[in-house]
């Protein structure tokens, strides 16, 4: 029963689309595996795992961190501006 495999979903958004690839790995994987199995870090190159934080169903996760059947590993983007400075800096226009 070690050798079970179990379907998951590593999904990778840009800003004008989403990708989602489904993918089946043994039990036990780690996020970082289902990653690799999926192909994403070879259509989108610029993904690198030691930057970008991933997470599963928007809860931010290790590598290795085991998954489950049916979760949903997201890969997140870096934030371009911080939103506790641009918030500072509408309120302080609006004065």
């Amino acid at each position: 029963m070690d050798d079970a495999l179990i379907t998951v979903e590593v999904a990778y958004a840009l800003s004008d689309n989403q990708l989602i690839i489904p993918v089946q790995v043994p039990q036990q994987s780690s996020i970082e595996a289902a990653i690799h199995a999926s192909g994403i870090l070879q259509k989108f190159p610029e993904i690198d795992l030691n930057m970008h934080k991933v997470g599963v169903f928007g809860k931010i996760a290790k590598l290795n961190a085991h998954i489950r059947h049916l979760d949903r590993i997201e890969i997140y983007r870096p934030l371009i501006a911080d939103p506790k400075a641009l918030r500072r800096k509408r309120a302080t226009d609006k004065k």
